[in-house]
Formats: structure tokens, C-alpha cells, sequence
């Protein structure tokens, strides 16, 4: 049995579908066995980052994260202590936040897009996985979440994507690629009753940590 929490992180770029191999890992393992952490959880309240020149604020910029919070929350969970940390509810009015319980347990999953790149958080993990995914798809996932999800205007969709998302996957994602141990390509759409392979071999592997 592992003396301590084994802390995987799992990155890559805005659509490329690492919340949802994140489930998919999380689902597998069974809620008793691990803890999942996001990043988007971490978003300041005033980004010191500012405004772009059309007035939106970049959420892509590394600046926009309590990298230090993060990563002294993820080096209490691996003590083994309990954290909170209140919802970030993306600016969303109709949405309250709720006040979250993170526990920790013999795996953690740790998500979001600057995994890799606050060295504070990096240096945590004990695995790292990177989602890749072509260019196109990640736009059409990401017009569909911010529509559906978000309640953003398409405008508003397209002009963040080529002045924040792909600048911030050029300059601050894509070049944390290489130190990946684990590089899933996450090209196609899965059934809901589905689950890649590269999950489950994840899947797998963690399972021997935790006998």
C-alpha cells in the first residue's frame, strides 16, 4: 500500500477534451479510491492580467491563477489534510457557489491547463499525462461547451480563441508537451457508454498503486 497520495496531472489544451478523460479515469477508479482537484477552481477574482483591447478579459494567461494556492492545497492533500475552496462558477450570475470539500485519498487527480507550467505544481506530480488533440476539433468542442454551458456568443467564442486560447497553447502548454510521461490523442467522439483504451491502461496501472 502506497505510504502517501499519488498525484497524477493531466493537461493539455482548452477543448481538448482532458475534463472529460479526467471522468473517465475518476469513473473507473471509483470515488473511495481518489480525489479529483481542478484548476479552474483557482481562477482569481480580479486578473491582474487586465483587459484585452476589445474589453475581454484573458482567462489564458498563466497570471489569472493562484498558482501559489493551488499548489500549497495540493501539498496539503498530499498530507493527508482535508481542503476547501469555494466554486468558480466562470462569471456564470445564475450559478451560486458552493463552498467545495476536497479529501484526500490514494490518488489524486489534479486538472487543468497550466498543470505543467507553475513548476510549484509540476514538481507535486508523480505522473503526467497530456491530451492532444488537432486544432479544429478543440475550437468546434469549444464552441459547443461555451454556447451550451457558458452562454457565450459565438463572436465572443471565435475572438478569445485566436487572441487568447491558441496564443496561450503556442507559448504556454504545447511547449510542456515533452515532459509528459503519457501523451493520449484524444481525436474522435466516444459513445456516453464508452471509454478509450488509454483510460482504462491508466486505469490499470494506477490500480497497482493502490495494492
Amino acid at each position: 500500500m502506497t505510504t502517501k497520495p499519488y498525484l497524477i496531472g493531466i493537461t493539455g489544451g482548452s477543448g481538448s477534451g482532458k475534463t472529460q478523460f479526467v471522468r473517465w479515469v475518476y469513473q473507473l477508479l471509483g470515488e473511495e479510491h481518489c480525489c479529483l482537484i481542478s484548476q479552474d477552481n483557482y481562477y482569481r477574482d480580479f486578473p491582474p492580467h487586465g483587459l484585452s483591447e476589445n474589453r475581454v478579459i484573458n482567462f489564458d494567461e498563466p497570471s489569472v491563477i493562484e498558482d501559489e494556492a493551488f499548489a500549497q492545497d495540493l501539498t496539503q492533500l498530499k498530507q493527508g489534510k482535508i481542503i476547501q475552496r469555494r466554486e468558480y462558477t466562470f462569471n456564470n450570475p445564475a450559478i451560486t457557489p458552493q463552498m467545495l470539500e476536497f479529501k484526500p485519498a490514494k490518488i489524486i487527480l489534479v486538472e487543468g491547463i497550466f498543470v505543467f507550467h507553475f513548476p510549484s505544481v509540476a514538481d507535486l506530480l508523480d505522473l503526467k499525462v497530456f491530451v492532444e488533440t488537432k486544432e479544429h476539433l478543440k475550437l468546434q468542442r469549444r464552441i459547443v461547451r461555451d454556447t451550451r454551458e457558458r452562454g457565450y456568443p459565438l463572436e465572443d467564442i471565435l475572438y478569445m480563441y485566436r487572441h487568447h486560447v491558441a496564443p496561450a497553447y503556442e507559448q504556454y502548454i504545447e511547449p510542456h508537451k515533452h515532459e509528459a510521461d503519457l501523451i493520449f490523442p484524444n481525436n474522435r467522439e466516444y459513445a456516453d457508454d464508452e471509454c478509450p483504451e488509454a483510460a482504462e491502461v491508466l486505469v490499470a496501472y494506477l490500480k497497482t498503486k493502490l495494492s
